[in-house]
């Protein structure tokens, strides 16, 4: 007898397990935050390294070039970060209160645009003033309703510290990848080994964003080396004709 596929479904479908995950709700995600934090820590140090190494300067300068990228580049983009998601809250806070004010100065109008939105998605005649009527009964369940029909608000509103503080930690921990060859003193063999462990992260990384789209996993991470390498390419061809110019 052949499996059920429904039993290879991604969660279960049994009428308790329904219910549990509905009343856990859609959750925050930040792994976005850390395959953005990590891709950036990744390129921005390995350029660093490269273009040092291009231009034939010390462990010492690689070193400190480095430490100090990973400290200003990956606070720089926790603090964007942080910021661009404030400011998502800030405006869905601003049209949350909107929707309230209109709700109570211009409740019939709202209570058209509910109407309208449920007759789009089919309903009609009876069935449409009941679902009318259930939503507005509630004024949470109403201004969310508008919030994400009328706006395209988001379920869930992420927190701006909580996305800083993991783009910053996976900026420090991939981009610290490249330094390991310096800081264990690998010599002449530092670049080659920096150059080996920075494409294993790339590839980690791109595997891990197929998450988010329909590319299969060895794909996706290809694609991020590739990423990755061309711009360590490029760091390294200008430190190499700096080098060459400035006479260092």
């Amino acid at each position: 007898m052949s499996p059920d596929p429904a039993q290879n479904l991604e969660h279960s479908h049994a009428a308790d397990d329904i219910a549990d995950r509905l009343n856990q709700g859609p959750q925050a995600s930040y792994l976005r935050d850390w395959v953005l934090g990590g891709i950036d820590g990744a390129v921005t140090t390995l350029a660093v390294v490269a273009g040092v190494a291009g231009a034939d300067l010390s462990a010492k300068i690689v070193l400190i070039l480095g430490a100090a990228n990973l400290l200003a580049d990956g606070f720089s983009m926790a603090a964007a970060n942080y910021s661009g998601v404030k400011a998502e809250r800030d405006d869905y806070e601003r049209l949350r209160q909107m929707e309230l004010r209109h709700i109570a100065l211009a409740p019939e109008g709202e209570c058209e645009e509910v109407r309208q939105i449920f007759a789009s998605k089919g309903f009609e005649g009876a069935d449409l003033e009941r679902a009318v009527e259930v939503i507005t009964s509630s004024r949470e369940r109403w201004v969310r309703l508008m919030l994400e029909e009328e706006h395209g608000a988001p379920r869930v509103v992420r927190s701006g510290l909580a996305a800083g503080a993991v783009t910053f930690a996976a900026f420090l921990v991939c981009g610290m990848a490249p330094l390991i060859p310096y800081i264990a003193g690998l010599g002449e063999h530092a670049f080659a080994s920096a150059c080996v462990m920075t494409c294993v992260i790339f590839f980690g990384i791109g595997s891990l964003k197929s998450k988010w789209s329909t590319a299969s996993w060895w794909r996706s991470g290809l694609e991020t080396l590739a990423i990755g390498a061309i711009a360590a390419s490029v760091a390294y061809i200008a430190g190499a004709i700096l080098k060459g110019v400035t006479g260092a």
